[in-house]
């Protein structure tokens, strides 16, 4: 193994920069570990240093999480991906489609006209969207006074289609729903059940929706990115919220998450610990939108995201982002992948065997800096393994 003191130099000349904050990242093979490092600081206000052990609210990356304890309870049969969703969720049998605004401003709905099924909640095929990359959403949540999903409540996913399930990919709040047909069928709660079932078999200790004080001692800020150079706020997600967001409540560090990717590199076993069978993880590795393709998410809200423009033909899986052609870090095809709001990624890759989470906290989404220094972490963990 070729030394790791070419990751450790790259990440502190990034920190020592001002490219970001503070960075973790952790990255490894089906065997084990092959480095975990830290630079920078937790919070720009006190200087803490942003060690490989930090906490950080890793956002979407929730998505794979709830994605892999919807499909333990597929594998049992207690949930389908190809029935109405509505036979475990009945809320979801009463889905309306928005189709525009009348001249007063009110919201023009009609029924929807096909049931939403958990194959289209895992795949982002829904009709399901976020207002930060749609306008359309973001008008009605204005014109409706309906919460934003951060919030946590039952009222955010109250909320219409913007298309018919099936008939395109578009990014948002299926998994929550996910989330929620996972508690209805194990009557826990979403947090309840992923320790019980994943987290817990996995190893994965500093993984919650709620931060403990062992956690919040080592967690970081989230900051935006000023003219100035960057600013810790105080976001963080209700710590009692009224759903546990399956879709991107959880925190965790770069190493508990590393130990979430090398189960599904090991098709689902970790440490002689089997938590999905080698089926399903396959079956989540593939293609599961057919002819659809993902379309770039265009910003309507600058300080929470930027523009994300995808590469041509990616496509999605049961709750992974795939890449059809290698990339040029070294990226084999076929990889998954999905990223964090506050600049959080990971990559997956089944056919090089090897995995890489990397996590700033920082705001708005797909910072280019924050990009930039996570593909040449990535590289830079190819040149190793």
């Amino acid at each position: 193994m070729a030394d790791t003191q070419a990751i450790s130099d790259l990440l502190k000349r990034a920190t020592d920069a001002g490219d970001v904050p503070g960075v973790v990242v952790a990255a490894g093979t089906a065997d084990g570990p092959i480095f975990v490092g830290g630079s920078g600081v937790r919070d720009v206000t006190s200087g803490t240093p942003m060690t490989p052990d930090t906490v950080v609210w890793i956002a979407s990356m929730t998505k794979a999480v709830t994605g892999a304890c919807a499909m333990q309870l597929v594998e049992q049969g207690r949930l389908s991906l190809d029935e109405p969703i509505a036979t475990v969720l009945p809320e979801l049998a009463r889905m309306q489609v928005l189709e525009g605004f009348a001249p007063d401003g009110a919201p023009r709905l009609r029924p929807a006209q096909r049931p939403i099924t958990l194959r289209h909640l895992l795949t982002h095929t829904s009709g399901c969207v976020y207002d930060s990359w749609n306008p359309e959403m973001t008008r009605y949540l204005a014109a409706t006074g309906t919460p934003s999903i951060l919030s946590c409540t039952n009222a955010s996913l109250s909320v219409p289609l913007l298309f018919e399930p099936g008939d395109r990919w578009d990014y948002g709040t299926g998994i929550d729903w996910a989330g929620k047909a996972v508690e209805a069928v194990s009557g826990q709660r979403l947090g309840q059940y992923m320790q019980q079932n994943l987290l817990q078999p996995l190893g994965m200790t500093d993984t919650a929706f709620r931060i403990g004080p062992a956690q919040r001692q080592r967690l970081a800020k989230v900051h935006n990115r000023v003219p100035e150079g960057f600013v810790a706020t105080d976001l963080e997600l209700p710590q009692d919220p009224e759903f546990e967001m399956g879709g991107g409540g959880l925190y965790s560090t770069a190493s508990d998450y590393l130990r979430f990717t090398r189960m599904i590199l090991n098709g689902g076993t970790l440490d002689g610990t089997r938590v999905l069978a080698r089926e399903t993880v396959a079956a989540m590795s593939a293609n599961a939108i057919g002819d659809l393709v993902c379309r770039p998410l265009k910003t309507v809200a600058p300080p929470v995201s930027n523009d994300v423009d995808f590469i041509a033909g990616m496509k999605w899986g049961l709750s992974f982002l795939i890449n059809p052609e290698p990339l040029p870090t070294g990226r084999s095809a076929g990889s998954l992948a999905w990223a964090g709001l506050a600049n959080s990624y990971f990559w997956i890759d089944p056919v090089r065997r090897v995995s890489g989470v990397y996590a700033t906290q920082l705001l708005p989404f797909f910072d280019a800096m924050a990009v930039r220094l996570f593909q040449d972490f990535e590289a830079a963990v190819y040149r190793l393994a």
